[in-house]
């Protein structure tokens, strides 16, 4: 909670003027009570009219300012509360994004995302109310407890017994609700993240006729939020007639006694309402205090969920001495580099060595689970190196700012991901200020701009989210196509060309040898066709390299390389290669 904390502090003034307010709103409803006993004492009884219009007039006046401030205080709540938030959300928001792969993975996407919304809307309804109640309910209820024994000590007990049922009640319900709010955030956490798998695994829930399957898993899911959820409202709705009833059995009590101290002329009728009227106060101001710990407990557990995305600090930093990557000539060299995942016991990569020059493909291929992506991914720092190092023109990448780094490499991922917008919006995802003819330009070598023209509004056309009005070639090419809009010194392809057909892969890489070829070109690739014209063919297994070489150098010496070139190349294309 300490890390939710800090984001009230801007608005401790307003804060202040809220307290006012509501010191204000309170010290006015506990003077009603007073004038209406005086009415009753002091003009009906006595018949005297003028004391009862100058008073009522009092009150009147007294009743207005119960409103100003009673609105001043709801209106500078709610902006605390909507600015607080606004706050906390942009600094998750900021945290986020900031994770590396690493820290992503210890939150899924469904639980940040109900972090990011559900929890940050019940730390705000909290904040309103504590901000109207907090305050509120104690002095009030002091106030009036105050009040009530200057009114009439011998009724006194009466209040007592009530606050001391309402005070069992609210124990009651505390301990019986306050675990299962934990429980509850988790359970909408579950029903997120089955929503998210269903909706962004759509095609091939169908394409098995598992609806019934992913209808069950989502209706259990279901079943038990509800479960929770009934439980909570049972309890909560139990609490306001036990409340009401200790409230209206407390007239009746007050009631009773009160007329005997007045048949005993030991009280007189206005102030026995007065002192209803206190014990009313008294008791709402315990009513209020019950619904602070109701939403107290929820805003805890929001809040603790919020605070602990907020305080874990991303792993990957830039190092206080950091150097800015100025006009890189873009050489990438991998020392003896080795990488596990965090908790892993064994590593994925072990002792990788190798570099790509500028003007030269450096291709990486292997089997599945070989390292390639996981390689790759090292450059740009989405994870950081286990042992070892990675130069750029002779700089360890961590000694690099990650933003200069980055803006030094053009990115195309395995799955090909565009957002919601236009075609051009997706382009200028690389470049904002780019210009129509630098769009076609990059759309051509790309070998997107075929399609292109055929969309209605060409870059104008929509691109839905996810890219899901496209294919999964054109959705590709359009990732390559933003990749070189950037123009960056370093391409890395990530198995980028999967959905090419051989005609498109092979005029696409050529297009990038004749116009770009002065970049470093770190391709991953499981077809062979698409790496055999590269200078450098690394061959990774197991997390090792089997080979270095040109193709026709590794068919003749590595095993690893023969055996998946033989299963996708006919024995012609092989003899060629220099195995005859």
């Amino acid at each position: 909670m300490k890390e939710m904390l800090k984001y009230y502090k801007p608005y401790i003034p307003i804060i202040l003027l809220i307290i006012a307010a509501l010191f204000g709103q309170a010290m006015c409803e506990l003077a009603l009570p007073g004038y209406m006993s005086d009415i009753i004492n002091f003009g009906i009884i006595k018949s005297d009219m003028s004391y009862i219009y100058k008073t009522g007039a009092i009150m009147l006046l007294v009743a207005l300012a119960v409103v100003i401030c009673t609105g001043l205080a709801g209106l500078f709540s709610a902006r605390v509360a909507a600015k607080s938030s606004r706050d906390i959300r942009s600094a998750l928001f900021r945290r986020v994004t900031a994770f590396s792969a690493a820290e992503l993975e210890r939150f899924s996407t469904a639980s940040l995302i109900t972090r990011s919304t559900n929890d940050v809307q019940m730390v705000q309804q909290s904040t309103v109310m504590i901000l109207r109640l907090a305050c509120f309910a104690p002095i009030m209820g002091i106030g009036a407890v105050i009040k009530a024994l200057r009114t009439s000590v011998p009724l006194s007990w009466t209040i007592a017994l009530a606050v001391l049922a309402i005070l069992l009640i609210m124990a009651l319900a505390f301990f019986l609700v306050m675990p299962k709010f934990k429980v509850l955030q988790s359970k909408l956490d579950r029903i997120n993240l089955i929503m998210g798998e269903r909706l962004s695994g759509l095609l091939v829930v169908r394409a098995f006729t598992m609806e019934p399957y992913e209808e069950d898993r989502f209706d259990e899911a279901n079943l038990e939020l509800k479960k929770i959820n009934i439980f909570v409202n049972r309890a909560m709705s139990f609490l306001m007639p036990a409340l009401m009833l200790v409230m209206n059995l407390s007239s009746i009590l007050i009631v009773w006694v009160g007329s005997k101290l007045i048949d005993a002329q030991n009280l007189l009728v206005g102030d026995m309402l007065a002192f209803m009227q206190y014990a009313m106060q008294i008791i709402i101001s315990f009513l209020f205090i019950t619904m602070m710990f109701i939403m107290i407990p929820r805003a805890v557990v929001s809040g603790q969920r919020i605070g602990a995305v907020l305080k874990v600090e991303p792993s990957i930093n830039d190092a206080p001495d950091c150097v800015e990557a100025d006009s890189p000539a873009g050489k990438i060299e991998f020392r003896d580099v080795s990488f596990a995942y965090p908790d892993a016991e064994e590593k994925t990569l072990s002792h990788i060595s190798f570099t790509a020059n500028p003007g030269e493909t450096t291709a990486i291929i292997g089997g599945t689970g070989s390292g390639k992506s996981s390689l790759i991914s090292l450059i740009p720092r989405f994870y950081d190196v286990t042992e070892g190092e990675i130069l750029l023109d002779g700089t360890d990448i961590r000694r690099i700012s990650q933003k200069s780094l980055r803006q030094a490499i053009g990115y195309v991922p395995q799955k090909g991901m565009l957002f919601s917008g236009t075609i051009a919006s997706n382009l200028r995802y690389a470049k904002e200020d780019a210009s129509s003819a630098e769009m076609r330009d990059a759309a051509e070598i790309a070998q997107a701009m075929d399609f292109i023209r055929e969309k209605p509004e060409g870059f104008e056309e929509p691109v839905a989210q996810g890219g899901t009005t496209v294919s999964g070639g054109q959705k590709q090419r359009l990732s390559i196509a933003r990749a070189l809009l950037k123009n960056p010194k370093i391409y890395l392809f990530d198995d980028s060309f999967s959905a090419l057909d051989f005609k498109t892969d092979a005029a696409l890489r050529k297009a990038l040898k004749e116009k770009v070829g002065n970049s470093t070109f770190i391709i991953v690739a499981q077809r062979i066709n698409t790496i055999m014209d590269a200078d450098k063919i690394i061959v990774l297994d197991e997390g090792q390299i089997a080979g270095i070489g040109t193709h026709s150098q590794l068919l003749k010496e590595c095993s690893v390389y023969r055996e998946i070139a033989s299963s996708q190349l006919s024995e012609e294309e092989l003899g060629k290669g220099g195995l005859a």
